[in-house]
């Protein structure tokens, strides 16, 4: 069934009940059945949440899911982290390469030891105050720990979600990004953030890639506003 809503001519507008739900249910589908088995997936604890999103920032998973396993046997708690030599943190993260991360990974462990009673908080507005931790890490944390129904935006989920729908105005700028973020918001299942975010992040980066997309295995190809504007290009 073909996605309904908007279209390029009404991207203002947001997409209507049913087009959401159909989205939600493709998404989900297709998630179940390729969704990538991660180890952090395996887990609730906020703690290797927060690890591991710090290493996968603008880091390639194959690359991040030894040093994750290696780093949690070394330091497996906020405690541990806390009390460990920098440079023995630096030493083991070097490889990631952005080196600065071991160093505000501490500083936020730290922190919760000292101030928070070893444990992270549970709202976006006291963990973007930490260092490193911003409005798509929070929603990580939140919705991957916690259960929230908090959205995550990142370059790949951005470009999906624009793709899929189309958004007025810059995605990049501030008046675009917040388009986006609401959008992602309102296509969030109930109940379900976890595997709705972890769907999207899957889905931006093995399907709806930047270069060369997966077009003919898209659930969504039938809805593609980029397809409709190449198409159209194509024949003007």
């Amino acid at each position: 069934m073909p996605l309904k809503g908007q279209d390029a001519s009404n991207r203002n507008e947001m997409p209507d009940t049913k087009t959401i739900q159909t989205f939600q249910h493709r998404l989900l589908r297709w998630y179940t059945e390729y969704g990538r088995d991660l180890p952090w997936r395996q887990t609730r604890d906020p703690y290797h949440i927060l690890v591991s999103e710090m290493m996968l920032h603008q880091t390639q998973v194959n690359r991040v899911i030894p040093k994750y396993k290696e780093w949690l046997v070394a330091y497996p708690t906020f405690e541990a982290l806390a009390s460990a030599p920098l440079e023995r943190l630096k030493e083991l993260w070097r490889p990631l390469g952005y080196n600065f991360r071991p160093e505000r990974l501490q500083k936020i462990a730290r922190f919760v030891v000292n101030e928070l009673d070893g444990k992270l908080p549970k709202t976006i507005e006291e963990l973007v105050v930490l260092p490193g931790i911003g409005r798509y890490t929070a929603g990580a944390i939140l919705s991957f720990a916690f259960d929230q129904d908090v959205p995550i935006v990142d370059t790949n989920i951005r470009r999906l979600i624009q793709r899929v729908f189309g958004v007025d105005g810059d995605p990049h700028r501030v008046s675009g990004n917040k388009k986006i973020w609401h959008l992602a918001e309102t296509l969030i299942p109930q109940g379900k953030a976890f595997s709705f975010n972890q769907a999207l992040l899957d889905f931006g980066a093995l399907i709806c890639t930047a270069r060369d997309p997966k077009c003919p295995k898209c659930v969504f190809r039938d809805r593609c506003i980029e397809k409709k504007h190449q198409r159209k290009s194509r024949i003007g």
